[in-house]
């Protein structure tokens, strides 16, 4: 039966939707029991229940003041949040009578869900159906960052008039000695094929010639066994143009520089190719000139820009494999080539072999921050809660024993990145503010200051966030955050811009659009709210999850067109 009095229309929750700030969930309960003459209320009571399918909390019974017309109440409440509470509703419930009752007269929900927008906030937690974060910083020694590239120039020469290769002893050696730079350089940057062609009759009229000594060339290249990507390698052929001939009279030892100085004169004139051809015929001594230099521009110029391989050398390989095998006291590499051998370890496995050796080679940060790294990555892949402390705990000692070497800022950052997967926040952002002051570097700064945004966004400090994350960012998780910050302190326009970046930096990164449709939803813009959020739940479960009860979309969750983006999405999935 519906009793004739609403002894709870009055009753109501401030804020109206309850939200999390700072690890806690705070609200007021308040309102009135009225007072009727045919039907005055025995013994009232008000009860608070917060309640989930998993937990639930019932408040004592709240104290009433008794009024001429109606009974008041008013009530705040602190709660320490719990996961649980994110789904729950919040209840008042009125009970009368003498007897001690079981079931209240009359309730009322009051709210439905917690927002929990700022713990979004990525932080490097792993979701079974999102690829793994990455976390820790290695300690770099910068020559992956180095650019190690080397250009040389190989010649391949022709007879007068002819485009086929003859393997002379120059030009059997020319090809020895590439082989040997692409060997010693195997990551091959570009490579310009280049065939030239000397100013004599017997060269021909056109740069036909040129263009056919470099297909020449290339196939021998291929018959050599050089073979190289057709988006690195260029063909190409230079004809009346006077270029090789200047470069060649740079190393022609038989000229005086007044003599050099004229032929300089006439090529840097700016004058058209036969100008300048007659300009020269007429310097004296130009026909010895022509007889020692025109034969090396009946040629093919190959131009390689290359570097070695990130890594040790043979050499340096061998003596590694040698000091892992055994148990030696000195291995003949210094600190930086057993770093280089742990950067460039292709697995985890293989690196925690390196830098656990380093640490009984060196007292060095180093290997002991090195080392914690692979830790932690090993307990981000793992689902095995215990294993996963385990490694935790690993790591943390070995930063223990690095900070007891020196102080140094990828320490500490990865000290507070531990923290904050194991829920010590306040903790952690201790470590990561000392960390930014350590050190200037753009790099480190970039990816400590925004995890410390992310904290910040947890602890409530919206405002500041915002200021954390003012780098150029290359990841969606990274220009989510950003958004996140600016959503909360109602900065829709930016948030708006840092969401859409997300997208764009991944578009299979849902969040960028959970986002967006956030701002719609909060601008009453249902018709984009449930695109964007169509586009969210389909890229992640735990979007989807949170979806459901995300009170930021109470007010379209009751529309057919938002069940039916979820009949769609679950559609999907089971196919």
């Amino acid at each position: 039966m519906v009793p004739e009095t609403d002894f709870l229309k009055d009753s109501r929750v401030t804020p109206g939707k309850l939200e999390f700030f700072r690890d806690s969930v705070r609200f007021e309960v308040t309102g009135t029991i009225p007072i009727e003459s045919a039907l005055s209320p025995k013994n009232p009571k008000i009860i608070i229940l917060l309640k989930s399918s998993e937990n639930s909390i019932l408040f004592d019974e709240i104290e009433l003041t008794k009024n001429v017309a109606e009974y008041a109440y008013k009530k705040s409440f602190a709660l320490a949040y719990e996961p649980w509470m994110e789904g729950a509703y919040l209840e008042t419930q009125f009970f009368q009578g003498k007897k001690e009752q079981t079931e209240p007269y009359q309730k009322k929900i009051l709210a439905r869900g917690i927002i929990t927008t700022p713990l979004l906030a990525k932080i490097g937690h792993v979701n079974s159906d999102e690829p793994i974060p990455q976390v820790g910083l290695f300690i770099s020694t910068g020559a992956m960052d180095r650019d190690m590239s080397r250009t040389k120039e190989f010649l391949i020469r022709f007879d007068a008039g002819s485009s086929s290769v003859k393997m002379t002893n120059s030009n059997t050696q020319a090809i020895a000695d590439l082989k040997t730079f692409l060997t010693e350089n195997s990551s091959v940057v570009s490579m310009r094929v280049i065939g030239t062609q000397s100013p004599e009759v017997s060269e021909g009229r056109s740069s036909k010639l040129g263009i056919d000594r470099a297909e020449s060339v290339k196939r021998l290249l291929e018959e050599s066994n050089i073979r190289i990507r057709d988006s690195l390698m260029q063909l190409s052929s230079r004809w009346n143009d006077w270029f090789d001939f200047r470069l060649q009279l740079r190393e022609y030892e038989k000229l005086s520089t007044q003599r050099k100085d004229q032929y300089y004169a006439v090529l840097l004139n700016g004058l058209d190719y036969e100008s300048q051809s007659q300009s020269l015929r007429k310097i004296a001594g130009f026909s010895q000139v022509a007889a020692d230099l025109f034969p090396s521009l009946r040629a093919v110029k190959i131009e390689v820009v290359a570097k070695p391989l990130p890594g040790l050398n043979q050499a340096q390989s061998a003596l590694l494999q040698k000091a892992l095998g055994e148990n030696a006291i000195s291995s003949g590499l210094d600190l930086t080539d057993w770093a280089i051998a742990g950067e460039t370890a292709p697995r985890l496995e293989d690196k925690a072999e390196i830098y656990s050796k380093m640490t009984e080679l060196f007292r060095s940060v180093i290997p002991y921050n090195n080392l914690a790294v692979v830790k932690m990555r090993l307990a981000q892949r793992t689902l095995d809660e215990e294993a996963k402390k385990k490694l935790w705990k690993e790591a943390e000692n070995l930063l223990y024993q690095a900070s007891k070497i020196g102080t140094d800022p990828y320490v500490l950052h990865n000290q507070g990145q531990i923290m904050v997967l194991q829920g010590k926040t306040w903790d952690a952002y201790k470590k990561l503010s000392d960390a930014s002051v350590l050190t200037r570097d753009e790099d480190f700064l970039k990816y400590n200051e925004s995890l410390r945004g992310a904290l910040d966004i947890m602890r409530g400090d919206y405002k500041l966030a915002t200021l954390r994350f003012d780098y150029d960012y290359t990841e969606p998780k990274d220009f989510f955050n950003k958004g996140l910050a600016y959503f909360l302190s109602k900065d829709f326009a930016n948030a708006s811009l840092s969401f859409e970046e997300s997208v764009m930096a991944g578009r299979n990164y849902g969040y960028g659009f959970y986002g967006l449709a956030m701002i719609a939803a909060a601008s009453g813009q249902t018709e984009i709210a449930l695109l964007q959020l169509d586009k969210a739940i389909h890229a992640s479960e735990l979007i989807y999850q949170k979806a459901l009860v995300d009170p930021i979309f109470e007010e379209i969750r009751s529309s057919d067109e938002f069940f039916q983006i979820f009949k769609s999405s679950v559609t999907i999935n089971e196919k």
